[in-house]
């Protein structure tokens, strides 16, 4: 395990909370906060006392608020795509987890906070969270996936008003959009999100990542060949002795106890 200076990390019932912990830059994504949060998902993937994790913003004002602007102003055009990369790079692990990410987000979130929380499975807000991809008043475009996973989450219409204008919307707009799965008052944001992650880890891991990896890979392709994907892994699920203790569980009306195998 790694040490963190600007992450909190706390695990409870196989659930792991994270907390981003720069409250004095709004949560700001710098070249630190970017290699521990690799590092921590690097160890929540090997963890196997983690079956769900909740990631949230420390402080009240920001889940976070983008990227460390100093360090923007220091880029050019090739270390500019190495920024971008490496931020994809971290993204596409987070969202790769076969174990469930649920953004808890609280305050602001823009910019590569935005990103960061599109780059969770689920995403459950603050009723005060506001949510945008303002780097075109940067004179930038989103670099860690937004410019993607925004038109996949919300319509490519409702992405592009949201990318070419910078505007912020509220944590309302954004459940009307699709952009997250619900809205909730400010204190009970951590208490609602703890909830979803216990009736989660309740289920079978093998079959939350097989969901979870179904969803992912399918979405890219076409139907027939996403549909191939879904059989390929009910087929891995019916060989793994968690369905057979499923199966057995329901027929003798208890509880199953999965042992992710």
């Amino acid at each position: 395990m790694h040490d963190y200076s600007k992450l909190i990390l706390s695990i409870d019932n196989r659930i792991a909370l994270v907390t981003i912990n720069r409250p004095e830059a709004l949560n700001a994504l710098n070249a630190e906060l970017l290699e521990e949060l690799e590092n921590l998902f690097v160890d929540l993937a090997k963890n196997r006392d983690v079956s769900a994790v909740i990631l949230t913003g420390g402080g009240d004002r920001a889940f976070v608020g983008g990227a460390d602007i100093r360090e923007l102003t220091e880029l050019d055009a090739f270390a500019g795509r190495a920024f971008s990369r490496r931020g994809q790079r971290l993204f596409d692990r987070i969202e790769r987890l076969d174990k469930p990410v649920i953004a808890a987000i609280n305050g602001y979130c823009l910019g590569g906070g935005c990103e960061l929380a599109m780059a969770c499975h689920l995403r459950v807000a603050g009723r005060s969270a506001r949510f945008g991809q303002p780097e075109v008043k940067l004179g930038l475009i989103p670099g860690y996936g937004g410019t993607q996973r925004l038109p996949r989450l919300v319509g490519e219409g409702r992405a592009l008003e949201l990318l070419l204008t910078g505007d912020m919307i509220s944590a309302d707009e954004a459940f009307r959009i699709g952009l997250i799965n619900r809205v909730v008052e400010d204190g009970e944001l951590l208490k609602e999100c703890n909830g979803l992650a216990a009736r989660i880890v309740k289920n079978g891991p093998l079959s939350v990542g097989g969901c979870l990896e179904a969803v992912r890979v399918g979405g890219g392709l076409p139907l027939q060949q996403a549909l191939a994907v879904e059989a390929g892994l009910f087929g891995l699920a019916c060989g793994t002795e968690d369905m057979k203790e499923g199966t057995r569980a329901f027929i003798e009306k208890r509880r199953a106890v999965f042992k992710g195998r």
